[in-house]
């Protein structure tokens, strides 16, 4: 067996052939057998497929010699906080995030919430996967079978029955949302925040538990936020889109419900909320790049020296706060499993990337929807000044273009093209993730997609928007003419 869901960094594939229950069932057993893992945290979002992936997926765990703990529906963050609580060998979410709903996925930890990639021990995985014998695999499923058909998977009924995983005695069910929601909350002082109106708008993915359990700790302890929920349940089938609030087109519901009710902030969500993403009082959206800023100096405000961890992408603006605020400014390569081996190495306590992703020193280096929104919230009670007027000073200093993506040709061939046309005249040169060539008053990195022939394009200068604008005009053109 080939299986294709196996990606560089986790597992995602269309339904059907590319990943379903037998898929499943070999990931967790190979799982399992590879780490030699005695204990294993489970958990899924709301996409009608995901709890019989889960289960079978727990089948698999529990053949491979692993005792199973399902904590239910959960957000990937979720299971990054049981792992690591329950001490647990590993943990892994079934998700597919903001992808299509056709497609799932799952996301693999081991112990103390470390991420398994290509090279530490996904690849292993994928091969121990494909060496069970069909018919093997087929005569264990059976014996965990609610059904002998599929028929019923896309309704949310698959073939292993959790019953009979419980008569096992390797699987259980446990609650840890009233530790995770406390550890959430010690990331701030509750008791400094004011009685602010926000809008948070789940998506009808798996956020809206989170925040439900946060606003009942708040109120237990007489704060007494307003929050406005939109497309708060979940729901497998994604009435309202799927929730990808990195898409302009996904935030027209979470900008009109901050106008209408005058809210103080607007935060929206992904599917599996280990992404959120912020409107001002206005309902103006606030790129990812200048939150990146805004935590990284609440958090030096508390840990002076401390070094924090940002993407090539765009950076000056980051910069330059961490080191008027007496940081540690550390670059390191995009993408999550990068991110958090640079923190380990920097013990950064925070990282941050534009994409909306952050991680925490004290989370197991690991990403968060819900602390980024609790620390700015935090900010706007200290302070007393609205988002817009936050942010306001560092986009004029630091203007960006946003990541603009482009399908071409030849992605190498563009590349040399740009590096031919601009590298002479460049002041500095940086290859962490793609190529990034410095001038005096503006920069740019240009990255190409591992997966598809796409090119990717940020901006920045400083306080000029209209370089800003003539230079990703005079970019695109060079990157269109292929």
């Amino acid at each position: 067996m080939n299986l294709s869901c196996f990606k560089a960094y986790d597992i995602r594939g269309q339904l059907g052939e590319q990943l379903n229950e037998t898929v499943a069932y070999r990931i967790g057993r190979a799982f399992a057998e590879h780490l030699d893992a005695k204990e294993v945290v489970v958990g899924a979002d709301i996409r009608l497929t995901s709890e019989p992936l889960k289960l079978a997926l727990s089948a698999g765990l529990i053949d491979g010699g692993a005792r199973v703990t399902d904590i239910g529906m959960t957000g990937t963050e979720e299971i990054y906080f049981a792992t690591s609580y329950l001490n647990q060998s590993g943990g892994i979410q079934v998700t597919a995030s903001h992808n299509p709903i056709d497609y799932n996925g799952l996301k693999l930890v081991r112990e103390g919430s470390r991420p398994i990639s290509g090279d530490t021990g996904l690849d292993k995985v994928k091969t121990l996967a494909e060496s069970y014998d069909e018919q093997d695999v087929a005569v264990r499923l059976a014996e965990y079978a609610k059904k002998q058909m599929q028929g019923e998977f896309a309704k949310g009924e698959g073939l292993v029955d959790a019953k009979a995983l419980k008569t096992t005695g390797q699987y259980q069910k446990q609650s840890v949302l009233p530790a995770y929601t406390e550890h959430m909350l010690s990331y701030i002082d509750p008791g400094q925040l004011k009685p602010l109106k926000l809008v948070v708008n789940a998506g009808n993915g798996a956020a809206g538990h989170a925040v439900d359990a946060i606003e009942k700790a708040l109120q237990h302890i007489g704060v007494m936020i307003e929050f406005i929920k939109i497309n708060h349940q979940g729901d497998g089938t994604f009435p309202n889109g799927i929730p990808n609030p990195l898409l302009p087109e996904c935030r027209h519901q979470t900008r009109q419900a901050v106008i209408e009710h005058q809210a103080d902030m607007g935060i929206a969500w992904d599917g599996d909320f280990d992404r959120c993403f912020l409107f001002d009082e206005n309902g103006d959206f606030v790129e990812g790049y200048y939150i990146v800023g805004l935590l990284a100096q609440a958090f030096l405000s508390k840990d002076p020296g401390a070094a924090i961890i940002f993407d090539p992408r765009v950076y000056w603006n980051t910069q330059d706060i961490i080191l008027n605020a007496g940081g540690r400014p550390v670059m390191s390569k995009t993408g999550h499993a990068f991110i958090k081996e640079r923190m380990r190495k920097e013990d950064a306590v925070y990282g941050g990337e534009m994409s909306a992703h952050h991680y925490f020193r004290d989370f197991a280096y690991c990403d968060s929807g819900m602390i980024p929104w609790l620390l700015v919230t935090e900010l706007l009670s200290n302070t007393g000044k609205p988002l817009s007027e936050l942010v306001a000073e560092r986009i004029a200093a630091f203007p960006s273009s946003g990541e603009i993506n482009r399908t071409v040709d030849d992605a190498d061939a563009t590349l040399e093209r740009i590096l031919a046309t601009y590298q002479p005249l460049a002041k500095r040169r940086d290859n962490t993730d793609g190529i990034g060539l410095e001038f005096d008053n503006w920069r740019f990195n240009l990255r190409k997609s591992n997966t598809e022939p796409v090119i990717r394009l940020n901006v920045e200068t400083k306080a000029d928007k209209t370089l800003l604008q003539q230079k990703t005009t005079e970019l695109l053109a060079l990157i269109d003419n292929n």
